[in-house]
């Protein structure tokens, strides 16, 4: 969800749910590092170098599940079973894996985002042996946002400030069409409570809107984490459709502030980095850490330790 609409802060969350866990690793990444998408993406494959600096939430060791860069814009991908991958062109190519990678390295806002990720094409590649579909999320420090899905071979693209809550499946016209069945739009049925994707995202709608004005930014932040909160899924809870897919973390963009928010749910405390507590200057070297560390509390920056890009795809 994105609270766009405050009057304090611009700030985005979300959860990670999944089988098993994500092994999130968290990562500050300067200007001019070099990136691509893996001579597995083709021969179109697209090589770049970052034009900003960002800090960077690695998943399963292959691919960013989120990314918040210096200028104020986010990135981030969520599961979306319905996707249906654009057929090859000339285009270059840009690897699922690292699509919020690319645009957080490249784009400045969520406008510039939208035209420069026209001028790709996603191609798909596994991720553990597994062929995944997935939507990007775009938010900005202005305020705007955007939703790109892949259905039917073709990039759709939701853009503007009311594209403030996205789930998984299905696609996110049907999520909106879904809410009329509730009585906040004009339906019979109250405020659910189940675990499934549609629900969640009624809940997370509903109580979004219902969010008091902050004081300031800790109280954006809090209202932002008191909605995802009430989305995610209990450790060991059943979903009567797969099995159990628990919430791994949970995360709170604030990028008026530009800074990283990050609770694991097996851990008791929050962590949070600030980017500009970060050199990310070109040459300042690539830092990591596992944010599930439950000895780390409050800021983190001088906790980061030189690392190498280990991403299967870098």
């Amino acid at each position: 969800m994105f609270w766009n609409d405050n009057g304090v802060a611009m700030v985005c969350g979300r959860t990670l749910d999944w089988e098993t866990s994500d092994e999130p690793r968290l990562w500050a990444i300067p200007r001019g590092t070099r990136r691509d998408s893996g001579p597995e993406a083709g021969p179109h494959a697209i090589e770049w170098t970052a034009e900003y600096g960002t800090v960077a939430m690695q998943g399963w060791a292959c691919t960013t599940t989120e990314a918040v860069n210096d200028a104020g814009l986010s990135a981030r991908v969520l599961y979306l079973g319905s996707t249906d991958y654009e057929p090859a062109d000339d285009r270059p190519v840009v690897a699922n894996l690292v699509w919020a990678q690319y645009a957080a390295d490249n784009f400045a806002t969520v406008s510039d985002a939208v035209a420069g990720l026209a001028e790709v094409r996603v191609a798909s590649l596994p991720m553990r042996g597994q062929h995944l579909g997935a939507h990007l999320l775009l938010e900005d420090s202005s305020g705007d946002s955007a939703l790109i899905e892949l259905l039917n071979g073709k990039a759709t693209v939701h853009h503007g400030r009311r594209y403030d809550v996205v789930a998984n499946d299905p696609p996110y016209d049907e999520q909106v069409a879904n809410l009329k069945l509730y009585r906040p739009w004009g339906g019979a049925l109250g405020i659910p409570g189940d675990i499934v994707s549609e629900e969640r995202f009624v809940r997370a709608t509903y109580y979004r809107s219902h969010l008091p004005a902050p004081a300031d930014a800790a109280e954006a932040i809090a209202g932002v984490f008191g909605v995802v909160r009430n989305c995610q899924v209990p450790y060991g809870a059943p979903d009567s459709r797969f099995d159990t897919y628990p919430t791994w973390w949970a995360s709170a963009t604030d990028l008026t502030n530009r800074t990283y928010y990050f609770q694991s749910t097996r851990a008791p405390n929050v962590v949070w980095l600030e980017l500009d507590a970060l050199d990310l200057s070109p040459g300042s070297g690539v830092r990591a850490l596992d944010p599930r560390d439950v000895t780390l509390s409050g800021s983190i920056a001088g906790a980061l330790e030189p690392a190498e890009l280990d991403w299967a795809v870098a």
